[in-house]
């Protein structure tokens, strides 16, 4: 069930840029990715939060809707957003401030490729923290891509890390977003066929990893809430949106030319922003 060949692949350097949040009370919201997290408010607007590292882009915008719903269990949407970070010593120092600050996780996994920590937000926002490992360890001999799940060696992070983080490391950024999709088969002919990702592995049943340039998965794509699910209605808390940053004007006018002007949209109205790196990232 391969996807068609699109006219060009993404360039390598291709990346995730600003997620956008509904969110019901923007207040807490904030003060949870500010105070426990350690991220700047980078802007601010009557009805939204702009994230990120001091003096840095936003990585998270924070939308106000008030009156917004919980998305309905089972349906499309959000798995996680993932916020790389630049060591294994500056995600020790987190999961450390995370911990000293009230805050819970939901697991920790060893992926091979990286080491990572799971939480939400009070909204219930899924979110992964982690770091790489080094990118020439990621494959085995054959060349596949190593994307493995065993358990973290949690107190060897910490013990690398000594102190809690003071604030979000710069360096910082969003190095991949997962999804929740109806059936893999379309979100393949969409971000595979159409945006032009590469397939990394098809590894995790129910599940599919793509990236541009070899990296271990820009974009995760599950059923694991079951195939077929449906959208979640149009006032439902949770994603925005999101930018996909491509490294050129050449390569902007490439990909809108595929796909037309404006946000684009997957098949399940996930939106996705095109951006060129030097506009990364747009204001909130």
């Amino acid at each position: 069930h391969s996807a068609p060949m699109p006219s060009s692949r993404l360039p390598s350097d291709t990346c995730i840029g600003t997620v956008r949040l509904k969110v019901r009370d923007l207040g807490a919201e904030t003060a949870f990715y500010r105070d426990v997290l350690g991220f700047s408010v980078v802007a601010e607007g009557d009805d939204s939060v702009a994230l990120g590292v001091e003096h840095g882009p936003p990585l998270l915008v924070l939308l106000s809707r008030p009156k917004g719903v919980p998305p309905p269990p089972g349906s499309t949407g959000l798995f996680h957003v993932a916020f790389l970070l630049p060591g294994r010593e500056d995600l020790g120092a987190l999961i450390r401030r995370v911990g000293e600050r009230g805050g819970s996780f939901d697991g920790f996994s060893d992926h091979h490729v990286s080491e990572a920590a799971y939480l939400r937000d009070p909204e219930g926002n899924g979110l992964e923290l982690y770091a790489d490992r080094p990118r020439e360890r990621w494959r085995a001999p054959d060349g596949r891509m190593l994307l493995t799940t065993g358990p973290l060696d949690v107190h060897g992070l910490l013990d690398a890390a000594g102190d809690p983080a003071t604030a979000l490391p710069s360096g910082t950024a969003v190095g991949h977003i997962h999804l929740r999709v109806s059936t893999l088969e379309a979100a393949e002919a969409f971000y595979v066929g159409r945006l032009g990702f590469d397939v990394v592995t098809r590894d995790y049943p129910g599940a599919l990893f793509v990236s541009a340039g070899g990296y271990h998965h820009h974009v995760g794509l599950n059923v694991w809430g079951g195939v077929g699910a449906p959208r979640p209605p149009d006032d439902s808390l949770g994603l925005a949106s999101f930018d996909l940053v491509v490294p050129s004007d050449e390569a902007r006018s490439r990909l809108v030319g595929r796909m037309g002007e404006g946000d684009v949209l997957d098949l399940d109205d996930h939106r996705i922003r095109v951006v060129r790196a030097h506009d990364h990232p747009p204001s909130p």
